[in-house]
């Protein structure tokens, strides 16, 4: 192929507009303080007791958008249309101690290894178990409160 051809023209500008756009986003990164107040483990980005916002900090990174949950180096169940989400208690022990390969999220049963361990408050567990129980083609109405999580919590093992 002609290097004079349209066709190699165009391909050079789209790759000097990659370049230029690539050397614009390494400038802004280069000029960008790190914060390290950034992630979940920064605990003013768990102060939110939205139910909906817990779930995309935390629980969407492993069931997924939409709580459809994945397959791969792990299985993630799926959280959409789950008959075991009936029981309200179920799910707050769950998130309370864990289960299987899910970590636990209440404070005195969570742990990690070389960082704070991500702890959840009882109203925070509340909230997400609640939203998570009414989205996703889920229609369990009946909330769970936070004084059920609270009990839940004093009788976990």
């Amino acid at each position: 192929m002609n290097a004079h051809t349209p066709h190699a023209a165009a391909a050079r500008r789209r790759q000097a507009a990659g370049a230029l756009w690539l050397g614009s986003v390494l400038t802004f990164l280069a000029s960008t303080p790190v914060r390290a107040d950034m992630g979940i483990f920064n605990p003013p980005t768990l102060s939110t007791t939205d139910g909906r916002q817990i779930y995309e900090q935390i629980c969407q990174g492993c069931h997924m958008p939409g709580g459809v949950g994945a397959a791969a180096a792990g299985h993630y169940p799926a959280l959409a249309k789950d008959a075991a989400l009936g029981s309200r208690q179920y799910m707050a022990l769950t998130i309370l101690a864990g289960r299987r390969n899910m970590p636990a999220f209440g404070a005195k049963h969570a742990f990690a290894f070389n960082l704070p361990p991500v702890t959840l408050s009882e109203a925070q567990i509340a909230a997400v178990i609640n939203y998570i129980r009414t989205h996703f083609g889920n229609r369990y109405t009946d909330p769970i409160t936070v004084a059920e999580v609270a009990a839940l919590d004093r009788s976990a093992p």
